[in-house]
């Protein structure tokens, strides 16, 4: 029988239907587009002057703006936010508008082209997420940036524009209705309960095991009770931060262990699907206690259709419970 349940935070409904799904192991068909094309890659060794100026890159040898750097992070060159002016909110009659201030960069994984996050050792991993740390921390001193969006779009389905493994950056002038709904449904909990939420779905996820996928001592990866899609995927702190930038070393460290490891099981388990990850953190300048920031994954496995998009009401095919017990079998 379809069931509908109710994300705690955002107060959403979820509609599972399992009587429209695939088996779990049947999404491993759905793999991602590669490009058979091969041109010149600006993210490659040697292709550096192709690219804006690096803001931030980690090398053993050469001199900036040259070959020899692990990751390296540059602006996007064609941004969709630009580093110059105020954010100024513009009225026009009834509508308004406000200037496209703010940052847009691309973090480079690795000068290997095809060495995608899921095979990389976790030493790699781990200089990847340090740059995510060191340009959020940066960034975050900028009185004009509101909210710090990273992401991955892997495989053209997920709107990758380039093959060469990356991330993405995004330093916004306000604060997205997402996130706003994650602070209201938060908050509410709160005034009601006096606890974090998300410190209640991991104590949760913990006592039921089922939904769990991979354990470190410092994080858990699980699928949400109500996932939006098949083999959606959370990695959250165990401990409380509502912050990215709280993060030490040893949390760095333990948080590229399960990235590394979660997403090799997605990778393996999934035949290598396109798919979307971001990171969700407080937002900037204001004291937002009870969030608790989290990587969210979602593979791009179905496609939403007119129901969806005209009420908002996600129908996702597959039990989270079921897709956690297929991914808890491939290895790491």
């Amino acid at each position: 029988m379809p069931q509908l349940r109710q994300d705690i935070v955002t107060g959403k409904w979820v509609i599972i239907a399992t009587e429209r799904a695939r088996r779990p192991h049947s999404f491993s068909e759905t793999k991602r587009i590669v490009s058979k094309k091969r041109t010149i890659c600006p993210f490659c060794y040697g292709n550096e002057y192709m690219t804006p100026l690096e803001v931030l890159a980690f090398r053993d040898n050469g001199e900036p703006n040259s070959s020899g750097w692990k990751v390296r992070v540059v602006p996007n060159k064609f941004p969709a936010l630009i580093p110059k002016g105020k954010p100024e909110l513009i009225k026009n009659g009834i509508y308004f508008t406000m200037n496209g201030v703010g940052a847009h960069e691309v973090i480079i994984h690795s000068p290997n082209h095809d060495l995608l996050l899921p095979l990389m050792n976790e030493k790699q991993i781990e200089l990847v997420l340090k740059a995510y740390l060191i340009r959020y921390k940066e960034l975050s001193e900028d009185p004009n940036i509101k909210f710090i969006h990273i992401i991955i779009n892997h495989g053209k389905e997920a709107g990758a524009s380039l093959d060469h493994p990356h991330s993405q950056l995004f330093g916004l002038p306000i604060v997205p209705n997402f996130v706003l709904d994650e602070i209201d449904g938060l908050k509410r909990y709160f005034d009601k309960f006096k606890k974090c939420v998300f410190c209640e779905i991991i104590k949760k996820e913990l006592q039921d095991g089922k939904r769990i996928i991979e354990e470190t001592d410092k994080f858990i990866a699980f699928e949400p009770f109500a996932s939006k899609l098949p083999f959606e995927t959370w990695i959250i702190p165990k401990e409380h931060m509502e912050s990215f930038s709280d993060m030490g070393e040893n949390d760095l460290v333990d948080c590229s262990k399960i990235l590394r490891n979660t997403m090799k099981k997605i990778y393996n388990g999934l035949n290598d699907p396109p798919l979307n990850y971001w990171l969700h953190s407080a937002p900037l300048h204001n004291n937002h206690k009870h969030y608790h920031w989290h990587f969210e994954i979602i593979p791009k496995l179905t496609t939403t259709g007119g129901f969806e998009l005209g009420t908002g009401t996600i129908i996702n095919t597959t039990l989270p419970e079921e897709c956690a017990k297929y991914l808890k079998n491939f290895n790491k």
